[in-house]
């Protein structure tokens, strides 16, 4: 497999500098790839395949006419950071989770923010995620975000953005594991000469952020994970890191509140539970306070969340750092609670709720990706480029009908990854989503999920949309893959 004659087609490239020219730290995998048997690649790209089926890693569509379980789609050729890139990623993550956790608090109580004009009050209220019924609420250790994947994309400039936040249920962690050890049994050698970072010990890190906010009146802070079943398009994580951690996977069914308190059937009878990881969305946790129809949820669970007798993880209310009107703001919290610039910067972002960016927008549709406020998984959306005249037309009534529901953003030239295709090399756009813990301090998981547009030409990422995934290797300093490359034999490989 040769690297000569692949073709980054003018995007910037997270493995090659230029045509058979490989970026410093990717100097030594390319080295091993190009030494492997002909046809040796695809043969490991299949391994991992059936290793997958195998494991049954899945995700569910829904309403996918092939059914809902599909085995989840794995790229073997890596994504590589360097540790010195990755500093400053990590550093800007950690920043910005604080700020966003400080805007949390801050407009669950005092709302200072709004108060000094530096978010507009109707960008809050009018926010779906935004939930009345959280005002006060006072999490342990003033802690709402505890779980957190942010999405990152690189443009054609090499920049580094941050495209949107997830804190209200983020998933995808489970894939990074799973694609981890696929790797390490597919190349064992060749991951252990790369000294890649590890990612293994997420579920025990998970594990002390949830029993660091247990009540403190718990007495052996038993945690559960909650979710809506097996329905869900993320069972599969959900009951993976239950398993991971060595705790109990739990549906609201399960549960009971009793004298405010949270309780769970098992074969002993009832037991109470301390922390709760909850899976499910503020709208389905109880229907003593948010959807009253909902089944998913316990009764009663938001009076013991307030008499201190459960921790939710993360916290009610958290979603509407997520609406993606309220994502344009953050460099102003970061501004306003750190007093600091913001490390790694949003995309720009045109809000279509303002007149001039409005009418903008409207004129450069074919320009645009528009996205709506509150929609996931690549749905909602319009690429602009990549669009129909019918569909900007319908976008243009949606926007025009409810355009606090709309953002708009420059269309990028996400950067790209060789990828395996039918045999042969091809680019193809990735973004990143590191997965950050905050307990007693911030963690920041090296890596994260690397999302890849499978589809030729396509830059949605997401796997509901054709789309699949990468491991990511947060590599040593160049000098460290320089040593392992001169004493590394050039049939090394397997």
């Amino acid at each position: 497999m040769k690297f000569q004659d692949y073709d980054s087609l003018g995007f910037f490239d997270e493995w090659m500098e230029g045509p058979g020219a490989p970026r410093p730290e990717a100097r030594l995998l390319v080295k091993m790839m190009e030494s492997l048997p002909e046809g040796e690649l695809l043969r490991r790209q299949q391994s991992a395949e059936r290793a997958f089926l195998m494991m049954g890693i899945t995700f569910a569509v829904y309403g996918h006419r092939s059914g809902s379980e599909k085995i989840w789609p794995f790229d073997i050729l890596p994504r590589l950071v360097s540790t010195s890139e990755w500093s400053r990623i990590e550093l800007g993550l950690r920043q910005r989770i604080q700020a966003l956790n400080l805007f949390l608090d801050d407009i669950y109580h005092e709302q200072k923010i709004l108060k000094d004009r530096i978010i507009p009050v109707e960008v809050i209220l009018s926010a779906k995620s935004f939930r009345p019924q959280c005002m006060g609420l006072k999490p342990p250790g003033g802690v709402w975000c505890h779980i957190t994947g942010t999405d990152l994309v690189r443009d054609r400039d090499g920049q580094i953005y941050v495209l949107e936040d997830n804190l209200r249920c983020p998933s995808g962690v489970s894939y990074v594991l799973e694609n981890r050890q696929v790797m390490k049994r597919t190349f064992p050698q060749m991951f252990q000469a790369s000294q890649v970072l590890p990612v293994d010990d997420y579920p025990s890190r998970l594990l002390e952020v949830l029993q660091f906010v247990a009540p403190r009146t718990a007495r052996s802070s038993r945690v559960a994970v909650l979710t809506p079943g097996v329905h869900n398009s993320a069972y599969f994580e959900h009951a993976f890191l239950a398993r991971q951690m060595g705790v109990e996977l739990v549906e609201g069914r399960d549960l009971a509140v009793q004298n405010d308190r949270v309780v769970m059937k098992t074969t002993r009878g009832w037991e109470p539970v301390d922390v709760i990881y909850r899976r499910v969305d503020d709208d389905f946790l109880d229907p003593e306070v948010f959807r009253k129809d909902s089944m998913l949820g316990v009764p009663g669970l938001m009076r013991a969340y307030r008499a201190g007798n459960v921790s939710l993880i993360n916290a009610p209310g958290t979603g509407v750092a997520d609406d993606k009107v309220v994502y344009a703001y953050v460099p102003r919290m970061i501004r306003y609670y750190l007093g600091e610039e913001a490390i790694l910067p949003n995309v720009p972002t045109y809000l279509c709720w303002e007149g001039k960016d409005r009418a903008y927008v409207l004129d450069h549709l074919p320009e645009l990706v528009v996205k709506a406020a509150n929609e996931s998984g690549g749905y909602g959306m319009l690429v602009g480029p990549h669009s129909t005249r019918e569909e900007r037309s319908a976008f243009e009534t949606l926007i025009q009908a409810n355009p606090r529901n709309y953002i708009a953003q420059p269309t990028l030239g996400l950067s790209r990854v060789p990828t395996l295709v039918d045999g042969r090399l091809e680019g193809r756009h990735v973004d990143l989503r590191p997965y950050i813990l905050y307990g007693r301090d911030i963690y920041v998981l090296p890596g994260g999920l690397t999302r890849v547009a499978l589809k030729k030409g396509s830059l949605v990422v997401n796997s509901s949309q054709g789309g699949g995934s990468k491991d990511t290797w947060v590599l040593p300093p160049v000098e460290a893959v320089e040593k392992a490359l001169a004493a590394t034999p050039a049939a090394v490989g397997a």
